[in-house]
C-alpha cells in the first residue's frame, strides 16, 4: 500500500493505535465511517483508502504499520505535554498540508472518534512519545552490597560445616528422582543417609570416643543445610543420628554409649525414638505404655496395655528400624514412677519383627513420604535389666528406685530437656525450605516481567508494590529467624545448669513461631510465583508439604506457644518475689515512667521519619506489648483464681492471652537479636541492608499489631498511618538488594530445582 493520502492524515495517529492493539472489529470500522461520513471531510477516493486501512490484519502488511506509526512518532515528539489524540491529530494533519479552515472540522471529528471508541486522548499521545520512563520500570536489581560477604556473615563458624555438606550432596547419587512411589522414595532415602554416615556426618555430634566428631554445633548445621536438598532425607538423619542417638547419649550412661553409639553413628544399627502414642502426643507425661520391672529375672516387660497406647507416628518403624528408645511409666512392686527410656530391640539381624511386637505402617502421607513412619504395640515384650537408660532413673541391686534427682515432675522435665535439640534442629530445617521458597520466588519475581505503562515494556513483576509487601517482609523474618537461632543454638550448647528452663522455653517459642512463619511464607511465594509455582519441578509444593506436619512434631504449636507462656509467668512470678518493697515499688515506678515518656501525646502522635526508624523505637514498642501483655495474663489469671475458679479452668479461660503474649515475647526476642547482628556488622554496606531489614520486621510487626497498639493508647491513628507509608517505602528499597539478600543464602541452583529460574 502506498503511503495514506494526506487528507487522511489527521486519522494516522488513531488508525495506527486502533491497528497496534490488534484487528479493527466492525462495530469500530462503522463508527469510524459513520462520524467521517457527517463530517463530509473526505471525498470518495479517501473514503476507499480509509476502508483499505481498516480491513483486516493480513491485508495490511506490517512496514505499512511500522511507518505509519513512525511518522506519528515523528510529530508528537515536538508537541507539548498534555496533548490529546484529537491534538495529534490536527498536527499530523497540519504537518501534510492540511487546509487550516480544516483544522477545528477535524478536532471535533476526532474528540468525538475518541468519545465513541473509549480512547483516553492524552494517555495515548504517551504511546507515540519517547517516553523517560516510570518509577516502576526504574526499579531494577541493584545491589548495594557483595553477597558473599553477606553469605560469611550469615553463616559465620558454620561455613566449612556447611561447604562439606554441599560437596556430599554434589554427588550423582543425591540427585532428585521423577515422581517416585512411596516404597522407592523410602529407599533412596536410606540409602542417602547411608552415604552421609559413610561420609561421617551422622556421628559428627557424637563423642570422638565413639567414633564421632564431637561437634555438637555442627550436627545443627548439617541438619540446617541438608533442608535445601530433601526434608523427608532430614527428618530420616535427625530420627536416626539425632533423636535415637541423641537419646542414648544424653540419657544413657557409659555402658550404653559403648554398646550403641558407633553403630548408630555409621547406621549399622538403625533405630526410632518412641515417644508419641495415639492417645498421647505432646502430653507426654500421660503415656499409658508401661515398663515393669521383675526383681526375680531383672527385666523389664514393655506393654501396651490399651489400641490408644500403642507407639504411633514413629520414624524409621514402618521399614528400617531394628531397635527403639521407648518411653514408658515405670512400675515397681505396683509403685508407677513416672516416665523413663528404654532401649528396646524391634527386629533381629534378619531384620524379622522379634515375637511380642507388632508393627505396622502409617502409609503414605501429606508429607515426607521418603521416611517410614509406623506404629509399635508390644505384648508384655521382655527386655533386659541394662535396657533402661539410666541418667536420671536407676533400679538399684535391691530393686529399688532411685534418682539423683527428687520428684518426679522435675525428673521427667530434666529428662526432656535434655532432647530441647530437636525444637532447635526442626526451626533450622523449616527456616531452610522458607529460604528456598523465598530465593526460587524472589529470583522469578525479578526475571518474570508482565504489563507495564502504556508505550512501554513489561516490567519485572517484582517491581510492582503489592508484590513487593508480599515477599519483602517475609525476607525480613526469614533474616530475624536466622539470627534468633544461632542465638538459641549458642545458649543451649553452651548453657549453664540454672538456665535449662528459660532455653526450653525459648527453644519451643522458636520452634513454634518459626514453622508457622515457613507455613505462611511458602504459601506467599507459591502464590507469588502463580501456575509455574504449583508445578511440583519447582519445589515449592513440596516444601510446603513436607514442612506443613512441623507445626505440629516435635510438640504442637499452640502447645508448645503455652510452655513459653508458663515459663514467662513464672519468672514473673519469682521476679516478684524477690523483688520485695523496694524492687515492686521501682517497678511501679518504671511502668510510670513508660507511660509519661511513651505515651504522651507528642510520642503517640510523632510520624518523624527519624524517630520512626530508630531502633530504640521499636524496641521499645516490643517490650512494652510483652511486658504488657504478660502482666495482663497475670491480672486475668489472679482474677479468675480468687473468685474461686480452679486454677485448671482459670488457665483455659485465658489460653488466647497466654499465647498472644507468648508470640509478642518471641518476637521481643527476635528483634533483640537482630538488632544486636546489626550492630556487630560490617562491612558498612552489609550492615545498611541488614539494617533495612531489620527496620522492615520491626515495622511490619507494629503494622501487624496497631489495633491492640492504638487501643492502649501507644499510638494514635496518625502515626499508625506513617508506620505503615514507612513499610511501603522499606520494600520498595529492599527490592533493589532482594536477590543479592537471597543469594546470601547460598543454595546451589542444583538443589533449588527451580526450572522456572531457567526459563
Amino acid at each position: 500500500m502506498e503511503d495514506p493520502r494526506s487528507a487522511l492524515a489527521p486519522l494516522l495517529p488513531l488508525l495506527t493505535l486502533l491497528r497496534q492493539n490488534g484487528t479493527v472489529t466492525p462495530t469500530e470500522q462503522a463508527l469510524v465511517q459513520a462520524i467521517l461520513d457527517r463530517s463530509e471531510l473526505l471525498g470518495t477516493a479517501d473514503r476507499n483508502a480509509l476502508a483499505a486501512m481498516l480491513a483486516p490484519d493480513d491485508a495490511l502488511p506490517m512496514e505499512d504499520l511500522l511507518r505509519w506509526r513512525k511518522s506519528v512518532r515523528t510529530v508528537a515528539r515536538d508537541l507539548p505535554e498534555g496533548t490529546n489524540l484529537a491534538g495529534l491529530g490536527v498536527a499530523m494533519g497540519r504537518a501534510h498540508g492540511m487546509p487550516p479552515e480544516q483544522e477545528q472540522t477535524w478536532r471535533d471529528v476526532l474528540a468525538q472518534l475518541e468519545i465513541a471508541l473509549g480512547i483516553l486522548g492524552t494517555e495515548a499521545v504517551h504511546h507515540y512519545r519517547d517516553r523517560p520512563g516510570t518509577h516502576t520500570e526504574a526499579n531494577i536489581t541493584q545491589p548495594s552490597f557483595d553477597h558473599r560477604a553477606m553469605a560469611r556473615i550469615l553463616d559465620g563458624d558454620e561455613a566449612a560445616m556447611k561447604e562439606r555438606v554441599f560437596k556430599v550432596l554434589a554427588d550423582p547419587r543425591f540427585q532428585y528422582p521423577a515422581d517416585p512411589t512411596v516404597e522407592e522414595h523410602r529407599r533412596l532415602v536410606t540409602d542417602w543417609c547411608q552415604q552421609l554416615a559413610n561420609a561421617g556426618l551422622g556421628s559428627v555430634g557424637m563423642p570422638k570416643t565413639y567414633g564421632g566428631g564431637d561437634d555438637p554445633a555442627g550436627y545443627f548445621t548439617v541438619m540446617e543445610t541438608l533442608s535445601y536438598h530433601d526434608l523427608s532425607l532430614v527428618i530420616k538423619f535427625g530420627v536416626q543420628f539425632g533423636l535415637w542417638g541423641m537419646s542414648i547419649q544424653l540419657l544413657g550412661t557409659e555402658k550404653h554409649h559403648k554398646r550403641y553409639l558407633r553403630d548408630i553413628g555409621t547406621l549399622a544399627l538403625p533405630g526410632c525414638f518412641a515417644m508419641t502414642e495415639t492417645g498421647h502426643g505432646s502430653d507426654v507425661q500421660g503415656i499409658r505404655t508401661t515398663a515393669t520391672y521383675d526383681h526375680a529375672s531383672r527385666s523389664f516387660s514393655i506393654h501396651t496395655p490399651e489400641a490408644s497406647a500403642r507407639k504411633e507416628y514413629i520414624g524409621n518403624a514402618a521399614v528400617d528400624g531394628r531397635a527403639a528408645t521407648v518411653f514408658a511409666k515405670l512400675i515397681i512392686d505396683g509403685v508407677d514412677h513416672g516416665v523413663s527410656a528404654f532401649v528396646v530391640p524391634l527386629r533381629d539381624v534378619d531384620h524379622r519383627v522379634l515375637p511380642g511386637i507388632t508393627i505396622g505402617d502409617c502409609g503414605p502421607k501429606m508429607g515426607l513420604n521418603g521416611v517410614d513412619n509406623g506404629t509399635i504395640e508390644f505384648d508384655q515384650f521382655q527386655v533386659p535389666y541394662d535396657a533402661l537408660l539410666d541418667r536420671f532413673a536407676q533400679v538399684d541391686a535391691e530393686g529399688r528406685f532411685q534418682s539423683p534427682i527428687a520428684g518426679e515432675g522435675r525428673r521427667f522435665f530434666t529428662m526432656l530437656g535434655t532432647l530441647v535439640g530437636g525444637r532447635i534442629g526442626i526451626p533450622r530445617s523449616a527456616l531452610s525450605a522458607a529460604k528456598s521458597g523465598l530465593t526460587i520466588a524472589i529470583r522469578y519475581g525479578d526475571r518474570r516481567r508482565q504489563f507495564g505503562p502504556e508505550g512501554g515494556s513489561e516490567v519485572p513483576i517484582l517491581n510492582y508494590r503489592m508484590h513487593q509487601r508480599r515477599l519483602m517482609p517475609l525476607l525480613a523474618d526469614a533474616y530475624a529467624m536466622h539470627f534468633a537461632l544461632r542465638h538459641l543454638t549458642t545458649r543451649y550448647l553452651g548453657h549453664a545448669e540454672e538456665n535449662t528452663r528459660e532455653i526450653e522455653a525459648l527453644a519451643a517459642g522458636l520452634k513454634a513461631y518459626g514453622t508457622w512463619r515457613t507455613t505462611g511464607t511458602l504459601q506467599e511465594c507459591r502464590e507469588c510465583c502463580g501456575g509455574k509455582g504449583y508445578l511440583s519441578e519447582n519445589r515449592i509444593g513440596g516444601l510446603k508439604n513436607d514442612t506443613d506436619v512441623y507445626t505440629t512434631f516435635e510438640g504442637d504449636n499452640t502447645v508448645l506457644m503455652q510452655l513459653v507462656a508458663r515459663s514467662r509467668l513464672t519468672a514473673f512470678r519469682k521476679d516478684l518475689g524477690d523483688m520485695g518493697l523496694f524492687g515492686l515499688l521501682g517497678m511501679v515506678s518504671e511502668q510510670a515512667r513508660i507511660t509519661i515518656k511513651e505515651k504522651n501525646p507528642v510520642i503517640t502522635r510523632s510520624t518523624d521519619r527519624s524517630h520512626l526508624m530508630a531502633p530504640d523505637f521499636h524496641l521499645n514498642a516490643f517490650r512494652y506489648r510483652a511486658s504488657t501483655l504478660l502482666t495482663g495474663v497475670a491480672r486475668r489469671l489472679k482474677r479468675h483464681i480468687d473468685t474461686g475458679m480452679d486454677a485448671f479452668d482459670a488457665a483455659n479461660v485465658t489460653q488466647y492471652h497466654m499465647v498472644t503474649m507468648a508470640e509478642a515475647y518471641i518476637e521481643q526476642v527476635l528483634l533483640e537479636q537482630f538488632q544486636q547482628a546489626v550492630e556487630s556488622t560490617s562491612p558498612a554496606e552489609c550492615q545498611t541492608a541488614l539494617r533495612k531489614l531489620c527496620q522492615l520486621f520491626a515495622l511490619k510487626r507494629i503494622e501487624d499489631h496497631s489495633a491492640w497498639y492504638q487501643e492502649q493508647g501507644y499510638l494514635e491513628g496518625v502515626k499508625s498511618k506513617a508506620v505503615r507509608k514507612e513499610v511501603d517505602q522499606l520494600c520498595w528499597e529492599i527490592r533493589h538488594d532482594a536477590p543479592a539478600l537471597v543469594d546470601a543464602f547460598g543454595i546451589p541452583d542444583e538443589l533449588l530445582g527451580a526450572a522456572i529460574l531457567r526459563t
